[in-house]
């Protein structure tokens, strides 16, 4: 295993992971990482943050320098895309004809934008690369005052309006549910985010969509018509999985993987936004798009390249920062049936935590950094913690780990 090759198709935060965890993990083989981009492998996140408002650069989003790839012997690909593995064979086929040898393959495509399916959608920015960033930049540029329209109001779309808004831009945001951020957290934490925007002056709409946009304008599924300088979309994302289905692997909303992150060949892996595995935390097949999955199954695949049998079972945990806000969530809440909340809303420092069936599933920290931590190592533990022990007055996460540890 040490001395096979390896391809990573895919040079993101998964798949730049991946590469980097072989050669910690003692790979010595051949490791090729084929990106589409022309930059280095860059964080995703501060795209939506300290890029877009100007406070960093490229040079200060690259995961690793180009002389990393260098001296441990990762042959990075630039500009480069993938358009087809012939499995047979054993060999990944570039755009321009060449073919690259493996012993080893590892799918980490990640995700596009979706599309808008409405009159006017070339009209739309999506955020989702650094030459996305770039041309919102561009627009916003020496500007102030702009009306900016937001389509979506998941975690993409509500931290662009948060940044857009301190740039001194009048914001819309549209989410077509009836609560903001719907799959991701509690209608309590939820209702609280929307609050914060709306103290900074951002206008927020729920259970309305986009009908369509026009040349300056948009025009909602309810009559309201918008104006519009810039129109932002941020409606979620579609996994690349071409190149996995036309390779005649398993696909289904993602590649599908097993408990060690494989797909239907044993020697062709997926990780990160475009993978589908079995989640323990999820009940079934899940798949999640955040830096801690990327990272985890990265460094999984790795160990089970190199042999290892274990399987990816990482507790899920995101985070989000909006204005002052630090909203940080371990576990999976989407589908809980009861949450406590524990703190104080009226300052903005309190925890949602989310039961299903009287079982602990997931707890949303807004600014509780301390509770997000104990609460990761609670799930990741399955300590027993009831909706009705949370609730007691004076509940303090802190003291009930120590009294049990007592």
């Amino acid at each position: 295993m040490r001395g096979e090759s390896v391809v990573v198709v895919g040079a993101g935060q998964a798949g730049s992971q991946v590469a980097v965890a072989l050669r910690e993990q003692g790979h010595r083989g051949p490791i090729t990482l084929v990106g589409d981009e022309q930059a280095a492998p860059y964080q995703r996140p501060p795209l939506t943050k300290g890029y877009l408002a100007g406070e960093t650069d490229l040079a200060g989003l690259v995961l690793r320098q180009d002389s990393y790839y260098d001296d441990h012997g990762i042959k990075l690909v630039r500009g480069e895309r993938v358009i087809g593995v012939d499995r047979q064979a054993r060999v990944a086929v570039l755009g321009c004809a060449r073919t690259i040898p493996y012993d080893h393959l590892v799918f980490a495509t990640g995700a596009r934008p979706r599309p808008l399916p409405i009159p006017g959608a070339e009209h739309v920015l999506n955020l989702r690369t650094v030459a996305d960033a770039d041309a919102i930049r561009e627009r916003l540029d020496g500007q102030i005052g702009l009306d900016v329209v937001v389509i979506g109001g998941g975690f993409i779309g509500l931290e662009f309006a948060a940044v857009v808004r301190k740039l001194r831009h009048e914001v819309t945001v549209v989410e077509a549910q009836s609560q903001v951020m719907q799959r991701a957290v509690s209608a309590e934490t939820a209702q609280h985010l929307v609050g914060r925007h709306r103290s900074e002056g951002v206008q927020i709409l729920t259970g309305t969509g986009v009908a369509a946009v026009r040349e300056g304008l948009v025009e909602l599924t309810d009559g309201t018509v918008l104006v519009a300088d810039l129109v932002v979309a941020g409606i979620g994302v579609v996994p690349n999985t071409e190149i996995a289905q036309r390779a005649g692997l398993a696909v289904d909303d993602g590649i599908v993987v097993d408990a060690h992150l494989r797909t239907t060949d044993p020697r062709i892996h997926a990780v990160g936004d475009c993978a589908r595995f079995a989640s323990t935390h999820a009940g079934g097949l899940i798949r999640l798009e955040s830096v801690q999955n990327a990272t985890d199954q990265a460094t999984a695949v790795a160990a089970a390249i190199m042999g290892g049998a274990e399987p990816y079972t990482a507790l899920p945990w995101f985070w989000s920062d909006q204005y002052d806000v630090k909203l940080q969530t371990a576990g999976l809440t989407n589908g809980h049936d009861r949450t406590v909340t524990v703190g104080d809303p009226a300052e903005g420092r309190f925890s949602v935590f989310c039961f299903k069936d009287e079982r602990l599933i997931g707890i949303e920290a807004y600014n509780r950094p301390i509770d997000f931590l104990m609460g990761r190592r609670i799930l990741e533990s399955g300590t027993a913690l009831t909706p009705d022990v949370v609730a007691q007055p004076g509940f303090d996460l802190r003291t009930s780990q120590q009294k049990k540890a007592a």
